[in-house]
């Protein structure tokens, strides 16, 4: 007898409705196959199954059991095929009503003693199965704070196999247990960190807000104790609270790398990633024998923090080019592509020389000039290219540490980023651009128009300070978003002369 069922699969972020069908042939020497490209988790399910339901009180089928994974072209990856085959299986020896079964999805991985354990890629499944037309999905209890909130499909959860048999023969009542979206998401929360936390350091405050209110990359540089890991830890704090839209983008890489909360559920503050300098480059971008998001994927919407710049590989650091530029990631291997989305604020930090002490005024730095440009070096010119801001941190004296604690606090900053970016989206409303960060040169024109004396100061950084000419459109591109949050339509002078001022990198200085 044939038996089906219903389930989903993930690749990438994107899940794909699967078919599970089982065919027992009695009389024949017992034998469990499946097939259907699916993976090691897949075919060791054979005994996490068959025991299941021998605990659960049913018997388990005799004879040569074939489990189909259709369509068979599509790699099958995970445990959450547990729970529709033992019910594909129930069902072809008559415990469950075909027609009853075919109604459902369902998802989830079996213990030896039937309970069912949540599974990676829960939330990407619910919204896939939806957008497939399926109306009613069965998984586990510990995957209900994540999809509870998907609307416009039935969520059914269970703790063990055989309610969710019992609730299939309609022997056991269950009400659908999905709420509604907006009001739910939308709330706000408390970050432990202010920027009213730091001292001083006023100048790289502003940059940061520039920054925040344009989308823009930016590097700090400064000595060892300056301020630079508290500062960008507290970004978060300044930038526009999450659209429902954002929030399930992020939920969905979350869930396929299994880092949501039971408790928490929804992904519901931007991320903020801060990988240590030794990451390979399968962990940064993604990827492995069974590809996952990467550090820069669990950015999405949010920020990815890089301390001590140099001191990553340089291959890894090359990886983030493409990235930054197309704001998704691919990952090719013979099993097929993954892409995952990559739309994140690059936020990172160095010392200005090996010893760290090049700019200080109270520490001698040991370092030859050699050994500086080596280290400096160790950031490609492409990179670089790909980041708007350089903002100095330099390291505070006593009167800034023992005064009190000035300057606004990050819900102040806050109001001045939203106001920005809405002139933005306003601005840049049915096109494919969001934030002035990602202005192409052809649309600089159209966008960033300048007035007589900004453009003469414009003209003078070039050919006088020696600002280089890849530093063109990052000057113009953060003048606009200074506009913005000046709420100003063209460009003046003050705009230019504070986005040169966010450009030591570029200046004859630095290269030594």
């Amino acid at each position: 007898m044939i038996a089906k069922s219903l389930s989903a699969s993930v690749i990438g972020i994107d899940a794909y409705k699967i078919e599970v069908e089982v065919d027992i042939t009695g009389g024949a020497l017992p034998a469990f196959n499946i097939i259907g490209l699916p993976d090691t988790a897949i075919r060791e399910s054979r005994d996490r199954i068959k025991f299941a339901i021998k605990n659960s009180k049913y018997e388990f089928p005799k004879g040569k059991i074939t489990v189909n994974l259709a369509p068979a072209n599509v790699k099958k990856e995970g445990s959450g095929f547990d729970l529709p085959i033992a019910l594909s299986l129930l069902c072809a020896k008559g415990s469950i009503s075909q027609d009853r079964l075919f109604e459902f999805a369902a998802v989830g991985e079996l213990s030896l003693d039937g309970k069912l354990k949540e599974v990676r890629g829960a939330l990407p499944m619910c919204v896939g199965l939806k957008e497939k037309g399926v109306g009613k999905i069965m998984l586990p209890k510990r995957n209900l704070a994540e999809v509870m909130h998907v609307t416009g499909v039935k969520i059914y959860a269970f703790e063990c196999l055989r309610d969710v048999v019992d609730f299939s023969n309609g022997v056991l009542k269950s009400k659908s247990l999905n709420r509604n979206m907006s009001s739910k998401v939308t709330h706000k929360e408390k970050h432990r960190t202010d920027f009213s936390d730091v001292k001083g350091q006023e100048h790289v405050k502003r940059g940061l807000e520039v920054a925040a209110a344009g989308s823009h990359n930016a590097l700090l540089i400064g000595p060892p104790g300056s301020g630079k890991s508290m500062l960008a830890k507290r970004m978060p704090t300044i930038l526009s609270e999450m659209t429902t839209e954002e929030i399930l983008e992020a939920s969905k890489i979350h869930s396929v790398a299994g880092l949501l909360s039971p408790n928490k559920g929804l992904v519901r503050t931007r991320p903020f990633r801060d990988p240590h300098h030794t990451i390979s480059d399968a962990a940064l971008v993604g990827g492995g024998t069974m590809p996952m998001p990467g550090e820069i994927s669990l950015a999405h919407n949010g920020i990815l923090f890089l301390d001590e710049l140099p001191e990553f590989k340089r291959n890894v650091l090359e990886l983030l080019r493409q990235p930054i530029e197309d704001g998704e990631i691919r990952i090719s291997r013979i099993q097929g592509n993954n892409v995952y989305p990559s739309r994140f604020m690059l936020i990172t930090a160095m010392n200005p020389c090996p010893c760290g002490y090049f700019t200080d005024p109270k520490k001698e730095c040991h370092c030859t000039a050699y050994q500086i440009q080596r280290y400096l070096s160790k950031i490609s010119g492409p990179l670089l290219d790909r980041i708007d801001i350089h903002l100095n941190v330099p390291r505070l004296n006593y009167g800034e540490l023992s005064g009190r604690r000035k300057g606004d606090p990050s819900e102040k900053i806050r109001e001045r980023v939203n106001k920005a970016r809405k002139r933005q989206k306003a601005r840049y409303k049915g096109g494919a651009l969001l934030f002035n960060a990602y202005l192409e040169s052809k649309e600089l024109e159209n966008h960033c128009n300048l007035e007589k004396d900004a453009e003469e100061l414009l003209k003078m950084a070039i050919l006088e300070l020696g600002i280089s000419a890849r530093a063109y459109d990052k000057i113009l591109k953060v003048s606009r978003t200074i506009a913005d949050l000046e709420e100003k339509e063209t460009i003046e002078a003050s705009h230019i002369s504070e986005a040169i001022s966010y450009r030591s990198l570029d200046r004859d200085f630095w290269m030594m």
